[in-house]
């Protein structure tokens, strides 16, 4: 082993491509546990709150309370307390306590996507320096180089717009997390045979409206069936205006517009998914679900600009981690928005690396490092993808549609009770965030940097971490190197979780 490799998970040149929540979260939990050389590089030229809606489990809000950040996000987000499923006519199928309620030591989060991203990039900047988050840098490609004394990844980045080359246009990092999205460049360079991501049949249109609260005031719902659904929940703390109290409210109107049976799973061409869509592309579908607490149709109404989005995943490929480099979150798992469990998976992503890279420090060992992430994340997020394809949580409308497509008096005369209940549990047991099992990681990592025992941000001290060796930009690497370089165009856009 030679000098330069002793000392590179110490201070090593950490590259986190993708400033989105499982890059930020990554970035936060390295620097948590000691690593102080990281950059982030982010294709937006500006980084704003856009999106709408997503959850967070409780054992990924664990990892971020032991980031501290628990505060933030009751102050930003609304701590769900139930969620109802229900058919198409409003009939009560199953209500699920959630987070708290249902008996975590932890909250379960909804909030609004761009907010927790503008929540975790203010954190990073707190932290590692505003000088940590490079925008404008999109990645078009890298080389991995060997030479007798040690490996390196050298990134290429050019604007997005202009494809010229980016203001930091070469890095050399000893460790790359790729976090940019469904559409990953670093995973279109690792598989360029995959092609575009795998279309549902099914397109999302989302928006958000303020108005009064419903229910508990923090209940989230789903109704309808395989091939149309309609998901509400509140993302924002309620606030009152005069004598009235209002809330923002997170919608979803799904529709399967392509027969299952279809074998293309090309998803539908558009210029710009950020562009908002006509009402009536949909709205006519939905005329009818007037429920007695929420009134589908008038939400549809008056929510100014709605979004449309294709739900795509991708197949599980059989690795992550090639050298120095890995994948992470929606580069490495696209699934569908079905079980709240996008972000969350992401979040798990990074607690995961950052406890291998610190088991493996002794040893000097990032590849293998990044070896043990990929084995303990790679099935687990697998099964999650497969499990949302088929029987997802809300599989459970869908058997209620095929027993009672007109509808039914009480979900028991067409589901016994011990049916409702195993579907739920099933699901939670794959996606890995039942009670017990959260509970016993909240108290066995109380002051810790993540759910799973790693230090806490105040542990660590001046004594603990070795002196920094600034980020550098490299202009020309070792005449034997070996690379892999292949032009990319520019990244999509990534769909959120209901």
């Amino acid at each position: 082993m030679t000098t330069n490799e002793a000392s590179i998970t110490r201070n090593a040149s950490i590259a986190i491509v993708g400033a989105g929540v499982g890059g930020l979260v990554t970035a936060l939990q390295l620097h948590a546990n000691g690593f102080r050389n990281i950059q982030l590089f982010e294709a937006a030229s500006k980084v704003t709150s856009l999106g709408v809606g997503i959850n967070v489990q409780p054992h990924a809000v664990l990892v971020l309370r032991n980031l501290g950040l628990l505060d933030a996000l009751k102050s930003t987000g609304v701590e769900t307390q139930e969620l109802n499923y229900y058919d198409q006519y409003g009939n009560p199928i199953i209500s699920e306590p959630r987070g708290l309620f249902a008996g975590y030591k932890v909250p379960q989060f909804s909030i609004h996507r761009g907010h927790l991203q503008m929540l975790l990039l203010e954190a990073v900047k707190e932290r590692l320096g505003s000088q940590s988050v490079l925008l404008n840098h999109s990645l078009h490609s890298y080389e991995q180089m060997t030479n007798d004394d040690a490996e390196k990844v050298r990134l290429r980045f050019v604007q997005k717009k202009t494809q010229e080359p980016a203001a930091v246009h070469q890095f050399e990092a000893d460790l790359v997390v790729a976090a940019d999205g469904i559409n990953s460049t670093v995973r279109r360079i690792l598989y360029p045979e995959e092609g575009p991501a795998h279309f549902s049949g099914r397109l999302l249109w989302r928006g958000c409206l303020e108005r009064e609260p419903y229910l508990t005031g923090a209940s989230m719902i789903w109704s309808g069936h395989a091939n149309q659904k309609f998901i509400a929940y509140p993302i924002a703390p309620v606030s009152t205006e005069g004598n009235k109290e209002k809330t923002l409210i997170n919608w979803i109107a799904e529709l399967r517009v392509r027969d299952e049976n279809d074998p293309d799973t090309t998803p539908p061409e558009k210029p710009d998914w950020t562009i908002s869509v006509p009402k009536e592309k949909f709205s006519k579908a939905f005329e009818k679900w007037t429920f007695g607490f929420l009134n589908v149709p008038e939400l549809i109404e008056k929510t100014e600009k709605v979004y449309e989005f294709p739900m795509c995943d991708r197949n599980p490929v059989e690795r992550w981690s090639f050298g120095h480099l890995t994948l992470l979150g929606d580069a490495a798992h696209p699934m569908y928005p079905i079980g709240s469990n996008g972000a969350s998976q992401a979040i798990l992503d990074s607690a995961s690396l950052t406890r291998y890279l610190l088991k493996c420090m002794k040893l000097s060992d990032i590849s293998g490092a990044l070896q043990h992430y990929q084995n303990e994340r790679l099935p687990a997020t697998s099964r999650i993808v497969n499990a949302n394809r088929g029987n997802g949580p809300d599989h459970v409308m869908q058997i209620a549609h095929e027993r009672a497509p007109n509808g039914f008096k009480h979900i028991n005369n067409i589901i016994p009770q011990e049916e409702l209940e195993s579907i739920g549990s099933v699901y939670k047991n794959i996606a890995g965030f039942e009670v017990e099992k959260v509970n016993a990681m909240a108290e066995q990592s109380e002051g810790t940097a993540d759910g799973l025992g790693l230090r806490s941000p105040r542990a660590w001290t001046a004594k603990n971490v070795d002196e920094v060796v600034p980020n550098g930009v490299a202009t020309n690497g070792p005449a034997d190197a070996k690379h892999v370089t292949t032009p990319i165009g520019i990244n999509g856009s990534i769909v959120a979780d209901p």
